[in-house]
């Protein structure tokens, strides 16, 4: 499935109950499940940590679907097969903690 596929699967399941609840509280729930992401994460439970990035992705199209942004031809727009500092691939921008 391509990028621009899930999204149109979420606009499909989901757009009505989205874009009654609006962009403040679609982000609300977006910034929700970072955070049960990172839990999984610190747990190290690897089925639990899928299930959280697929809730973030999820969300993620959620609310660019609200937003009226596509997240494919906005990341090929910003990532266009090199670093958008840089301009190499693979990076080699200097390594920042």
């Amino acid at each position: 499935m391509e990028i621009k596929e899930f999204q149109r699967l979420m606009y499909n399941l989901y757009f009505e109950n989205d874009s009654r609840r609006g962009v403040l509280a679609n982000f609300v729930w977006l910034v929700s499940e970072v955070g049960e992401l990172a839990r999984a994460i610190r747990s190290g439970d690897k089925s639990k940590i899928e299930e959280e990035f697929a809730d973030v992705f999820a969300w993620l199209a959620s609310l660019a679907n609200v937003l009226e942004v596509d997240i494919e031809e906005a990341a090929i727009k910003k990532y266009p097969g090199k670093c958008p500092r840089c301009g190499q691939n693979p990076c080699n921008c200097a390594f920042r903690t």
